[in-house]
């Protein structure tokens, strides 16, 4: 299944269980930031399977403000790749991104 036809399940999903529309994009955001809360804890826990869920249930979220705001999820990650993409530079050993001019 491709990312659009999966976009597509999760909007029909919390349509159905009236997330969209009662839920807000306050509201979901902070249900994301949860998420990576169990993000951040399973990786602290070496749990890959965790880490997996917690990716998912993130980016269920982050569909879920998309679809309150009335945008397209792909379009938000196109816009930041357009911003990123002429950046220059490399991260370092202790985990800092170095810009480059």
């Amino acid at each position: 299944m491709s990312f659009a036809e999966l976009e597509l399940q999760v909007i029909r999903w919390s349509e159905a269980r009236k997330i969209i529309p009662n839920s807000t994009p306050m509201a979901q955001s902070i249900k994301a930031c949860e998420e990576i809360n169990e993000l951040v804890d399973a990786l602290h826990e070496n749990n890959k399977a965790e880490a997996i869920d917690a990716v998912g249930d993130t980016v269920v979220c982050l569909i879920n403000v998309c679809a309150l705001l009335d945008v397209n999820l792909t379009d938000c990650l196109a816009a930041a790749y357009d911003q990123i993409k002429d950046r220059k530079g490399f991260m370092n050993e202790q985990g800092i991104f170095v810009k480059q001019s």
